[in-house]
């Protein structure tokens, strides 16, 4: 079992720049696949982006290509996820997950597929 914690949320301009960070708990972080997922108010979760247990395969939604990255750093098992060029469209509560996989390059992208997630951290982007 794994426990994620979001942090690096807040309050940013549009076109500003924000970076989360998830931290996991447990020895075993690289055999799981990440994702960053978001919930806007009144919408449904949304996947946003994912990486693959080594970090060599990364995924992300047509809405946020080119602006976000995903990365992961499996010595201190934390997984980022970079925000540029903030919309006011971006604002949401962002969720990181995390599956246990035994495929080293997979990248999952929707939310079933995730065994464990985070609490959540808002991210506003004023206009």
């Amino acid at each position: 079992q794994v426990q994620l914690v979001e942090s690096g949320g807040g309050l940013v301009q549009a076109g500003g720049s924000l970076r989360l960070s998830c931290a996991a708990s447990g020895r075993t972080f690289s055999t799981y696949a990440m994702g960053w997922f978001r919930q806007a108010p009144g919408k449904e979760r949304e996947f946003v982006a994912g990486i693959s247990r080594s970090g060599g395969s990364t995924y992300y939604a047509d809405s946020v290509k080119g602006r976000f990255t995903i990365s992961r750093d499996n010595a201190k098992n934390t997984v980022y996820l970079q925000m540029n060029s903030l919309k006011p469209e971006d604002t949401a509560v962002y969720y990181c997950a995390a599956e246990s996989t035994r495929y080293t390059i997979v990248v999952r992208t929707t939310a079933d597929q995730y065994d464990y997630w985070g609490q959540g951290t808002q991210v506003t982007v004023s206009s």
